[in-house]
């Protein structure tokens, strides 16, 4: 029947190319997207970083119209702050077309890494700022943003981490509001204790100022925890119920945070088990309130090498999300899977469909996953091919049903060197689709890549 194979298939994915413009800003032969973001069909923005001529690293941005990918440029601004020449522009979220934020790190002179933010407005760039606040705060010397959120045009909020003065890293918070940026804070609550590492991971707004974030924390022991925004306030940070008794190896973190709506959330990780058996999670959020973490259904019986994690979820709406991860099969091969909730539930993890034929050399992960609507979304990774050489995979899911993974279109011509992947996807409307990574040429040097997908 040609309506299922449709619905199994999904959208078709373009062919993949080389980001506009970095071919000339890469001259130093390094060049990734780190995040993509798609505020409607075609209307994306992409950020990540390249090598210059000097052996610096600095960080790009480059944006879609309508389908098409404009030339990438250095972040405005980036140049005169990262003097220490290593700058990364780490995430990006897009509201609405040509009206994005984004942040990353910068390193001065001193060789001190800082926080950075930047926005765009009506397709331009501005310039990029130190994130305010975090200079008093990152007395260490060692800050940087890890996830932004906007739910309207320039209001925003974004976390990351910086050092204090005992060298450990702390967690902070930021928001945007119509445009400006406010100080960053410690993340309350989570500097009671000033033994071991914090930080936020990621970050998801539902509305402008309704906001969750997670992380990791110590307690002493390293556990996941989440933390709310309020009407623009953020509230106390609270370890992740539930996770102390998973987490009987003593560590845990929360990857990645997806709001359906304000206060309904559903976010997942890792954890390591009583025999330090790496195991994935899943948790979720129903009116404010955050319920009992679980071991993600179905992935005990797929992670029998015992090393799973949920590295993206994505909600559609409250209580309808996916997720996407990888785990060690009884063979010792990493292998990709992705989950599904419906309602409120989670249901048992799969295999990527196709994976297995594609990934003969038993290193498969599925690393972004984006949700138009509920059980509409998208998918990508990379897996092994078993001849020494690293690809990148896509797979779309359509009702509720996942079709089968493909390779990249187009990937296999660019990736002479032997290692590809997508990092990051995002879908402005079912089956309108762009995703981003890297590949190696036939120089071995890394170049960044976009992808778009269309019904």
């Amino acid at each position: 029947m040609p309506g299922v194979r449709a619905a199994v298939l999904g959208g078709k994915w373009g062919t993949a190319i080389e980001v506009p413009g970095t071919a000339a800003l890469n001259a130093g032969g390094s060049a990734w997207v780190r995040s993509v973001s798609c505020a409607s069909a075609g209307n994306c923005s992409a950020g990540g970083f390249y090598v210059d001529r000097s052996g610096d690293q600095q960080a790009f941005v480059a944006g879609e119209t309508n389908g098409s990918w404009r030339r990438g440029e250095e972040v405005p601004g980036i140049a005169a702050l990262n003097q220490g020449g290593n700058a990364d522009l780490t995430s990006v979220s897009c509201s609405s077309a040509g009206s994005c934020s984004a942040g990353g790190r910068y390193q001065t002179t001193g060789g001190v890494f800082e926080a950075f933010v930047v926005g765009e407005t009506n397709g331009t760039w501005r310039t990029a700022v130190e994130v305010p606040g975090t200079g008093a705060l990152n007395r260490g010397g060692n800050a940087g943003i890890t996830s932004v959120s906007c739910a309207s045009a320039g209001n925003c909020s974004a976390g990351g981490f910086y050092t204090n003065s005992s060298a450990h890293l702390r967690a902070f918070v930021v928001g945007e509001t119509n445009g400006t940026w406010g100080r960053a804070e410690e993340v309350p609550g989570t500097g009671a204790i000033n033994l071991g590492d914090a930080e936020i991971t990621s970050v998801s707004c539902a509305s402008p100022g309704n906001c969750s974030a997670g992380g990791l924390y110590p307690t002493p022991a390293i556990e996941a925890f989440v933390v709310g925004e309020r009407n623009g306030t953020w509230g106390t940070a609270v370890e992740v119920p539930g996770i102390a008794a998973l987490s009987q190896g003593g560590f845990a973190e929360i990857t990645s945070v997806s709001c359906g709506s304000a206060g309904d959330c559903s976010a997942g990780g890792f954890y390591l088990g009583r025999s330090i058996q790496q195991q994935a999670f899943v948790v979720g959020e129903k009116k404010g309130i955050w319920g009992k973490a679980i071991e993600a259904p179905g992935t005990a019986g797929l992670n029998r090498g015992e090393d799973a994690e949920i590295n993206s979820v994505s909600c559609g709406s409250a209580g309808n999300c996916s997720a996407a991860g990888d785990y060690r099969d009884v063979n010792q091969l990493q292998q990709a899977f992705v989950a599904d909730e419906t309602n409120g539930t989670w249901g048992k993890a799969e295999q990527v469909p196709g994976t297995a034929g594609l990934n003969q050399g038993g290193d498969a992960e599925t690393i972004s996953v984006s949700c138009a609507s509920a059980g509409n979304c998208s998918a990508g990774g990379f897996y092994n091919t078993g001849r020494l050489s690293q690809q990148a995979f896509v797979v779309g899911e359509t009702n509720g049903i996942w079709g089968k993974a493909q390779e990249v279109p187009g990937i296999a011509g660019l990736n002479q060197g032997g290692a590809a992947g997508i990092n990051s996807l995002s879908c402005g409307s079912v089956e309108h689709c762009s995703a981003g990574g890297f590949y190696t040429d036939r120089f071995t040097h890394y170049q960044a890549f976009v992808v778009g997908e269309t019904y």
